[in-house]
């Protein structure tokens, strides 16, 4: 396992960057897996790492193909980014995973569940839903208008709160953090994407047939996944070993910068807790 704190290793012959909130990964604690969504990378999970880092947990938080400090091109399929995030655990050293997705990275997270279940303990969904249609605006947008698009989500990702100024993080401006995060991405990255989530129909086969436990947490004025939709993921976990399901009243889509200190204690109990009995 490297001991960086932010560093970088190569899957596939390309760099593969993440970072651990500035705290070295420590031999048998254990794992969260952070993956990020559309056209983002790790840094979107700065409230998190150094947290859990603190507090006896590996936090890595990665940067996919062709996304932040991450070299190659960005993967076209959500199973390839599944596949690939295999195999830069197995790279890095991870086991016994606790894969946290956010949005597109939550159809990841399923995805590495059902299909490799030695490697994942358990998920943790930010902000999923049954499938994710992309706004024909949008998805214009972001093949050919990148800041627009970046605006778009920016404005449609946060509840009424989080856009007039209340940050838990003093002096920091939560939807313009988005914008310049999304405006920064590499040309037809979000592009890339967005076609990805619009293309994945398995997430609610691949809830029915999860085979760990989950977390699926809500966000009651999330536009971007209708709180309803993610009420469904839930529902369908009919194998999982446990479900637990967090609504977060004044949240919208992104819920990691929205309500961090809730976020960040959520995960720290997924990655603390021992399995769950099986469902009755």
């Amino acid at each position: 396992m490297n001991n960086s704190s932010s560093t970088s290793v190569l899957v596939d012959q390309r760099v593969a960057h993440y970072r651990t909130g500035g705290v070295p990964l420590k031999p048998e604690a254990p794992v969260v897996l952070l993956v990020h969504g559309a056209g983002m990378d790790g840094t979107i999970w700065s409230q998190q790492t150094r947290y859990l880092g603190m507090r006896g947990v590996n936090a890595v938080a990665v940067d996919l193909p062709g996304h932040g400090l991450s070299g190659g091109t960005a993967i076209s399929s959500i199973a390839g980014m599944a596949d690939w995030l295999v195999r830069f655990c197995d790279t890095v050293g991870l086991e016994d995973v606790v894969v946290v997705g956010h949005s597109m990275g939550t159809f990841i997270a399923l995805e590495m569940a059902n299909r490799f279940p030695k490697l994942v303990r358990s998920v943790a969904l930010l902000g999923t839903a049954t499938d994710m249609p992309v706004h024909p605006e949008l998805l214009d947008a972001a093949k050919s208008d990148l800041a627009r698009a970046a605006a778009l989500m920016a404005g449609w990702s946060y509840a009424t709160d989080s856009r007039i100024g209340l940050n838990p993080t003093p002096g920091l401006w939560m939807s313009g953090g988005c914008q310049a995060l999304v405006e920064r991405s590499k040309p037809g990255v979000l592009f890339n994407d967005l076609k990805a989530c619009a293309a994945y129909t398995d997430a609610a086969a691949r809830a029915a047939s999860l085979p760990c436990d989950a977390l699926v947490v809500i966000g009651r004025e999330d536009k971007m996944t209708p709180p309803k939709s993610g009420r469904s993921i839930a529902e369908a976990m009919v194998r999982s070993t446990g479900v637990k399901v967090l609504e977060l009243p004044s949240s919208g889509h992104m819920m990691m910068t929205e309500a961090p200190r809730i976020i960040r204690e959520a995960l720290l109990e997924a990655a603390q807790a021992a399995p769950l009995s099986p469902q009755t």
